[in-house]
């Protein structure tokens, strides 16, 4: 599929990378799935893989800073990365903007303030709306993840870098539902924050020169309330199990993503 073979691929991340609430878990306190899109392209590839993908990390937790969850203390991720790694594939950078998080945080406000009983903790996790970064954190974001391809080149030298951005959520044919407890108001901002993402992603892919695959334009048709959603909404019921993979990629967006790999590759 490419010049030079792939034997080894290597993957830093957070949870767009991750693959949390899909099964099989390949390591549950990092909210890793073994059928994520970097296990898919290994195994499409016939390569082997290192994943150091963590839910919940940011630029900062994948170059410099230890990341904690819950009692379990990660490593920068790439402290991990192989000298010998052909690939190495990089999704990060939404959790610096408060992507996704704040997207569960609203959500869970949206289905939490449609019932008398817990209308107040609705409203409480309400009262912070849907981030608005400036410039400036936007900026902040890109170096970061400009700085995750320069540490990648620095201990992978002879890796083939790629800056993989993230799904979309919320798309032209997204609504009000069980699913996406959001007005219109909070829609539009969330699709807003999901094209800064993206420039993110843009602006980084130009400062470092790693190659860019655009996941957020290629599956703009799947979107939440498209016909073929590439990502979860809420769950019905809501428990901290099926509340971690709210809003992120599902099996077929996975797939997606290795898919659009594979063919960058060609």
């Amino acid at each position: 599929m490419t010049d030079t073979p792939i034997r080894r691929i290597a993957a830093l991340g957070s949870s767009y990378a991750a693959g949390p609430g899909i099964e099989p878990v390949a390591d549950r306190r990092a909210n890793r799935s073994a059928r994520n899109y970097p296990h898919l392209l290994a195994e499409r590839l016939g390569a082997e893989l290192t994943d150091l993908t963590v839910s919940g990390a940011t630029t900062d937790t994948i170059t410099t800073s230890p990341q904690r969850l819950l009692l379990h203390t990660f490593p920068p991720q790439v402290a991990g990365l192989p000298e010998d790694a052909d690939l190495v594939t990089i999704t990060a950078g939404g959790n610096d903007l408060g992507y996704i998080g704040s997207m569960v945080r609203l959500g869970l406000a949206g289905r939490l303030s449609s019932r008398a009983p817990t209308r107040p903790l609705g409203n409480a996790l309400r009262r912070r709306g849907a981030p608005r970064p400036s410039q400036a954190d936007v900026d902040r974001a890109a170096a970061g993840l400009a700085r995750v391809v320069e540490e990648t080149r620095r201990r992978a030298a002879h890796a083939r870098v790629l800056l993989v951005d993230y799904l979309t959520v919320v798309g032209p044919d997204t609504r009000d539902s069980r699913a996406t407890p959001f007005d219109a108001a909070t829609l539009d901002d969330f699709r807003r924050l999901g094209d800064l993402v993206a420039d993110v992603f843009t602006r980084a892919a130009a400062r470092s020169g790693a190659e860019l695959v655009a996941m957020r334009q290629r599956s703009r048709e799947h979107g939440l309330g498209s016909l073929e959603p590439w990502v979860t909404g809420l769950p019905e019921r809501l428990r901290p199990s099926t509340v971690a993979g709210a809003f992120h990629p599902n099996g077929a967006g996975m797939h997606a993503v290795a898919e659009a790999i594979a063919e960058h590759l060609e």
